[in-house]
């Protein structure tokens, strides 16, 4: 994890002191779920909470411990011992250690996923909010990174819109995948310590019971939530990419707000460069990067071995606290977007009316001329646009073989920009519901 891309909320989730906090709750409800099985005596079970709970755990000394014991659970565990004296011994009754980093390691990344919604739930608010600003401010679009057909800016950002909004469907399916939580013992048995442990445990840590855990929760859970991740990140990287495209010099129909005394270049005074979205652009990456070590983890020996374990270590950290910041870096860059709807309107003349050579297309055709024929017409009438810098619709005016299919009326007509977003009411009502609901 990089400081430079962290924000201290989803930070703390995988904090050591955290972690430990999650260890002893894990370890303490389970003690009270074995008290009322009659295993743990009631009162060790109280002190365990009362003495464990108002405790601040030092991280040194199990860090001290666990350089002697070359094992991390123990050295906690350890370290309980000195702050709980001897009703410790009731701790992680028939438990193992998966058990307990399992068990945290979902409710952190669970935890984590609340932080991710939230974060998807801003983004959605700014991209709605500018979709309805700009929903009828013509731009043109491009196929191949080159112009096609008119259509508008706030359909742009309609689409990322949808896009987010499956993203963050996906989340939380993920994250109902991710929760559950395993008390099952060596090899997921249950031998040593009854189901109910389990349940309570899995309750009181927001979590679901895992059917079947061979001492560890199966890691396709977790290889299908790195995943979402990696995809809400593509769709991160998408938009971002987008934006830069826009910022071209050459283009500039939409720009990174530049704030005041902010520098783009240590040699050129003049520059704006788009340095929020290119960011984007390398921590997509980075997020899409960790998916398929999760993929790979899910292959392990037998009931359980802990190749996963350095993985993971690095990829829950990195992957939610790095995407928790490109999501909010992407809210910031939306919310303050600036969009120019005179370059729009400028670049989309600059070709002077091919834009609407598919309109003359299909004008002809109904016109009785065979599309072979129509096509080959609108064509040659184009390449003159590109090649010689002609105007189209004065081209078209004077082809004798348009002229004698269809009419100036008629020609003319297909230069109409509003043809082109007469449905984009119907589409916002898709995306975004009635306006009347």
């Amino acid at each position: 994890m990089v400081p430079r891309y962290a924000r201290p909320d989803m930070t703390q989730i995988w904090s050591a002191a955290s972690k430990f906090r999650i260890w002893f709750e894990i370890e303490a409800h389970a003690c009270d779920a074995l008290a009322e099985l009659g295993v743990v005596p009631a009162e060790a079970a109280a002190t365990i909470w009362e003495k464990g709970g108002a405790a601040q755990f030092d991280v040194e000394r199990i860090d001290e411990i666990e350089r002697e014991t070359k094992h991390d659970v123990i050295a906690f565990l350890t370290h309980l011992a000195e702050i709980v004296g001897p009703e410790a011994r009731f701790v992680h009754q028939g438990m193992t250690s998966s058990d307990v980093l399992d068990t945290c390691f979902n409710v952190q990344l669970t935890r984590a996923s609340d932080i991710l919604l939230a974060d998807l739930d801003g983004l959605l608010a700014a991209l709605k909010r500018r979709a309805f600003e700009h929903k009828d401010t013509v731009t043109i679009g491009r196929s191949h990174g080159i112009h096609a057909e008119p259509t508008t800016f706030g359909l742009k950002l309609a689409q990322a819109y949808a896009e987010f909004d499956r993203c963050r469907a996906r989340l939380v399916a993920a994250r109902a995948e991710v929760a559950s939580c395993a008390i099952s013992g060596a090899v997921g048995t249950f031998a040593n310590i009854d189901p109910r442990v389990e349940a309570h445990v899995a309750a009181k840590m927001g979590l679901s019971a895992e059917p079947v855990s061979t001492q560890i929760v199966p890691r396709d859970r977790h290889a299908m939530f790195f995943a979402t991740l990696a995809v809400i990140a593509s769709s991160v990287e998408r938009l971002a990419t987008e934006i830069r495209h826009l910022q071209r010099t050459e283009v500039l129909e939409a720009e990174e707000y530049f704030a005041p005394g902010q520098k783009g270049s240590s040699a050129m005074p003049h520059k704006r460069n788009p340095v929020l979205t290119e960011n984007l652009t390398g921590l997509a990456r980075m997020v899409r990067s960790y998916a398929m070590p999760a993929m790979e983890n899910v292959a392990l020996w037998h009931e359980r071995d802990i190749s996963h374990s350095s993985v993971e270590r690095m990829i829950g950290p990195d992957a939610t606290i790095t995407l928790d910041f490109a999501l909010s870096r992407l809210t910031g860059v939306i919310d303050k977007l600036l969009v120019y709807p005179q370059a729009m309107e400028r670049n989309m003349n600059r070709f002077r009316g091919l834009i609407h050579s598919q309109r003359v297309l299909l004008a002809l055709t109904q016109a009785d001329v065979s599309r072979e024929d129509a096509y080959r017409l609108v064509q040659r009438n184009a390449m003159k646009v590109w090649e010689e810098n002609k105007d189209f619709l004065t081209e078209l005016l004077a082809d004798q073989d348009v002229r004698a299919a269809l009419s100036e009326d008629d020609i003319r007509s297909t230069f109409d920009l509003a043809y082109h977003t007469k449905h984009v009411d119907t589409i916002f009502e898709r995306v975004f519901g009635s306006p009347h609901a």
